[in-house]
């Protein structure tokens, strides 16, 4: 409904009471104010009426219905799920690499304490300086209980020349906590003692995991996918060509930069699954049939020669020809219960 303003009337002349004040202030009003008056009541009466059982269904709904909470936006607790040790393991690592160059200096008790405060009150004697932890990376991890590390880490000390032992790994055993916010939460790590240098974990070391491949072979010239693996790597690793059109549409991928290399080439080639019949590979591929390789190949460079690379490659054939459809992130590994060479057919 659409209001219209009125005309404003001139307002009558109100004569004083004769009676007496009783609090209550009275007015008069136009007949024109009125009518206004009396057509709100109304209509708000009305509109009362409509949206009584509306409201009194959705008063219901809510009561019959617990209310979303709205996430909120906080940053995520420090303490990571059971699954994800990624946090307490790079503390490690930093406590490890601050652990094996600290040595009497306030500087280095300082920065040690912000890994195991305890360090502060500890009459260090070390005589360091010398060496450094060249490389230090967590290579097991271990949940002791609820908000309880145990990690090992893997690190290179380098130190003098005179050192016979330096640039050998060794290995350190640290004992991670998470530490309690204001609200109950956990705020962060900290060390509950020194690192303990271990003996290397075992296991460390295995056999190669068996790859879902067939036997590897050296490349054919009249294979076409080998002619598009060929292009592919020339433009992705020496920029050499156009790398779009060795790419399947939709597929984004982008060359090395700086290019690393001045030449590539494919030493071997092998297929996943059952790959195709013999003398299939020079035949032309239908649309849509796809292939997944694996492909080693040597990069030469200014300052490299002949460095050894494997690439797992998935091609689509379209319209006659084989084209880049992923890079794929890890060759496919064997299933448990099946050789090296499964005859499932072709994988995707």
């Amino acid at each position: 409904m659409k209001w219209r303003r009125k005309e404003e009337q001139t307002p009558l002349p109100v004569e004083e009471s004769a009676q007496p004040d009783t609090g209550w202030a009275t007015t008069s009003m136009s007949t024109g104010a009125m009518a206004n008056w009396t057509a709100v009541v109304r209509w708000s009466a009305w509109g009362l009426l409509l949206t009584g059982p509306l409201l009194g269904g959705l008063a219901l709904a809510s009561t019959a219905q617990p209310a979303a909470v709205p996430t909120r936006a906080e940053a995520p607790p420090a303490q990571p799920a059971s699954s994800d040790a990624v946090a307490p393991a790079g503390f490690a690592e930093l406590y490890v690499a601050a652990y094996v160059k600290a040595d009497d200096s306030d500087a280095d008790a300082e920065e040690l304490a912000a890994f195991y405060p305890a360090a502060r009150a500890m009459s260090w004697t070390a005589k360091g300086g010398s060496e450094r932890a060249e490389s230090a990376s967590a290579v097991q991890v271990r949940q002791i209980s609820a908000g309880y590390w145990s990690v090992t880490v893997a690190a290179r000390i380098t130190g003098s020349a005179k050192d016979s032992d330096s640039g050998h790994v060794h290995y350190f055993q640290v004992p991670v906590r998470t530490t309690a916010g204001s609200n109950g939460a956990a705020a962060g790590w900290t060390a509950a003692a020194l690192p303990a240098e271990v003996a290397a974990p075992t296991g460390s070391k295995g056999a190669a995991p068996e790859l879902s491949y067939g036997s590897a072979h050296a490349p054919l010239d009249s294979d076409p996918a080998v002619q598009t693996v060929r292009g592919f790597l020339s433009a992705y690793l020496t920029g050499r060509g156009e790398l779009d059109r060795y790419l399947s549409p939709g597929t984004t991928l982008h060359a090395v930069r700086p290019a690393p290399y001045t030449a590539v080439t494919v030493t071997q080639i092998a297929d996943h699954g059952q790959g195709p019949a013999e003398g299939a590979e020079a035949q032309t591929p239908p649309d849509g049939v796809q292939r997944r390789l694996l492909v080693d190949v040597e990069g030469e460079g200014k300052h490299t020669s002949s460095r050894p690379m494997t690439y797992a490659i998935e091609l689509r054939a379209r319209d006659g020809r084989w084209e880049v459809a992923a890079l794929e992130a890890a060759p496919a590994l064997a299933t448990p219960g099946t050789n090296s060479n499964p005859q499932e057919g072709q994988g995707s």
